[in-house]
Formats: structure tokens, sequence, C-alpha cells
């Protein structure tokens, strides 16, 4: 089974050049069902069919904080199914994130609140005559005590959603016949 593995982010990747400061970060990887897809479009997938548990903890995560002052995200599959990946700009909401940087084979997204800084990356190697590795880095700078707090519950929760949802990347699509 093609399951997700913790890894170290991509040496040569743009989020590599984030992980100095970094208060958290981890990275997962796995073959990729679909190498066609770009790497945003892999993000998509995987966004789309995301659990419905790690939304029911998006649920909670929003009426929580919002009782400190930081913002409502809303929920991690909160992506337009019919808009495909090419028509994305940086600067734009792509569900929970902003679109930071795009390319074919890195797509940096992120949020920017006054309690920290996250930046998640979706990579994609492409080695000759290999499967797609896709690598999802995720990397968060607090920037304050609120930010050190929020970080204490969200750590282990994270290394329980990130490969959770990652896992679709590794699925092929099935055919209804």
């Amino acid at each position: 089974m093609n399951t997700p593995t913790a890894v170290t982010p991509p040496a040569g990747s743009r989020i590599a050049q984030r992980l100095e400061g970094a208060n958290f970060h981890d990275a997962w990887a796995i073959d990729a069902a679909d190498p066609s897809l770009s790497a945003l479009g892999q993000f998509l997938k995987s966004a789309r069919a995301t659990p419905r548990w790690v939304d029911a903890c998006m649920t909670l995560r929003n009426r929580a904080v919002q009782l400190v002052g930081l913002k409502n995200l809303g929920e991690l599959s909160e992506i337009n199914p019919a808009r495909p990946d090419a028509d994305y700009r940086p600067g734009e909401r792509v569900g929970i994130f902003t679109l930071f940087e795009n390319t074919p084979d890195e797509v940096l997204l992120g949020d920017r609140d006054k309690h920290l800084d996250v930046v998640v990356s979706v990579h994609c190697a492409r080695p000759t005559g290999q499967p797609v590795r896709v690598t999802v880095t995720t990397v968060v700078h607090t920037k304050n005590l609120l930010g050190r707090l929020y970080m204490l519950p969200v750590k282990p929760m994270h290394t329980l959603i990130a490969p959770s949802v990652l896992r679709t990347i590794g699925l092929r699509a099935q055919v209804n016949t």
C-alpha cells in the first residue's frame, strides 16, 4: 500500500529556504497515483478529499480561536471542485490558504496571522523512470506567546492530519462503470 512517510524537506526546494528559525516543521511524502498533476493539482486533489474528521477538527479550531481574535479559516475541503488548478493566481485563496508561489513542481501556500506564519509546500520530484514523489512540508514561525500556545495542541494533531490528507495523492481515481 502506498502510504505517506515522514521525510526531510526536499533539498533545493523553495520551502527549504524557509526552515531557518522555524518553531515547527515536518514533511511527509508519497508516490503520486496521477503523475500528470502539477504540484497545485496534487494539493487540490488531496484537499477536495479531506477526511470529514479533519474538517470537524477545523470547525472546532475555528470556534475556539475566535475567542482570542484569530481568523476563522473555514474547512480544508472548501475547494471549488470545478475550478482547474491553472486558474489560480498568487494572492488568491485556495481553501484555507493563500497561494504564495506556484510552479509546476512546487506550490507554496500559507497564512499569516498575528500569532504565526505558516507555509505549506507541495513539491513534486520527477526522477526519470521512477514514480513522481510528492512531499508536503509545513513550516511554522510563531510570532508571540499566543503562537507558541496555539502550537501546543496543533503539533500532535498535525502528525495525524497531514498524512491522512496526503494519502489521497497516492490513490488512483475510481472509475464508475
